[in-house]
């Protein structure tokens, strides 16, 4: 059991104000909204504030009616909404779309090699054979609870091995560490970066696999995710940086410390729970909170990023504005923060 020192009212208290201004922003059916509805509806889950969850289910509704995008694996975050919403409300409508984008993760996305998804921005064939990390958060974890949910093994099964895979294309074994992305075509890492919301994408999710999946212990590759998982935690908090953050590029010491990768990591921390990381999502909490404004705007989050070239196109992306990602990840990490302390 992991004990933080923090006050759970302070903690409630800042997800109301991220929350609030999460869903305040103009935020369209995409990534971006995908993951900072999820945090949305984990702050609904961990709080039972239904207002969090009517107001997410207002502009569901009104994104319906205005009319959809085409899927990518990208659009299909936000298919963790919709899981929430349907759980809570058992409408129709919201299964159906869900069922639309397992749909597409199953028979209509693009897949290379050993059945492993590419990932995709958009309907055009962007990145061929590419395996980006990002794609764990997006459909792989999606597959998973959906497939939980509904008590589909063969939506589970796929889930797993686009973790398995994904373990082994992108994760260094020699540091623990994770690659942004991998290109079967060239059988490379491209610029070979340790990106640190590439770790966060990665590490979340895999520690939510637990968490979300009855007996996973019964799952011969859950044993190969916990594996990863628990030697990539071990790399990363050899990296953490005195104010609690992690470099954008994690094994640069020159990189600006990233507050959505930061907030991901140390919710894997939390959500993992090894007493030995204690210090280290304590000195997270302590940092991160320093970058949610008044207005629960969260501070210092890195905008949209491919695999970059080189070294330079990580560190120049911009990190001004307010991004859905940020606001999504500060999000799990609070909750998880919660969940934790409830648990005491």
């Amino acid at each position: 059991m992991m004990k933080l020192n923090t006050s759970t009212n302070e903690l409630k208290s800042t997800i109301d104000r991220v929350v609030d201004y999460t869903l305040s922003m103009d935020l369209t059916w995409d990534w971006p909204c995908g993951v900072a509805y999820y945090g949305v509806s984990r702050a609904f889950e961990v709080t039972g504030e239904q207002n969090y969850l009517d107001r997410m289910a207002s502009w569901c509704d009104e994104y319906i009616e205005a009319g959809l995008p085409t899927w990518t694996v990208n659009t299909c975050a936000m298919g963790h909404m919709l899981v929430t919403l349907y759980e809570q409300t058992n409408d129709q409508k919201y299964l159906d779309l869900i069922m639309s984008k397992i749909d597409y993760i199953k028979n209509h996305a693009l897949r290379f090699g050993d059945n492993v998804l590419q990932h995709t921005v958009s309907a055009n064939n962007d990145f061929p054979e590419q395996c980006w990390a990002d794609t764990l958060f997006m459909a792989a974890y999606l597959e998973l609870r959906v497939g939980v949910m509904l008590e589909d093994k063969s939506l589970i099964d796929d889930a797993l091995h686009q973790y398995y895979w994904h373990i082994n294309y992108l994760q260094d074994e020699k540091t623990g560490l994770w690659y942004h992305g991998y290109n079967n075509v060239n059988k490379d890492h491209m610029s070979g970066m340790y990106w640190a919301r590439a770790n966060a994408w990665a590490a979340y999710t895999m520690s939510r696999v637990g968490k979300v999946l009855p007996q996973p212990y019964l799952y011969p590759n859950f044993m190969h995710i916990d594996c990863s998982l628990r030697d990539q935690l071990a790399a990363l908090k050899r990296l953490q940086r005195e104010d609690g953050l992690w470099g954008t590029v994690l094994d640069h010491s020159q990189s600006y410390g990233e507050v959505s990768a930061s907030a991901g990591i140390a919710a894997a921390m939390v959500t993992q729970s090894n007493p030995l990381h204690g210090k280290y999502a304590q000195k997270s909490l302590q940092g991160i909170l320093a970058n949610i404004a008044d207005n629960g705007r969260v501070l210092n989050v890195s905008a949209g990023t491919a695999v970059m070239n080189d070294i330079e196109g990580y560190l120049d992306i911009p990190k001004k504005w307010a991004q859905g990602w940020g606001q999504g990840l500060a999000l799990a990490f609070l909750t998880a923060a919660v969940e934790n302390e409830q648990k005491l």
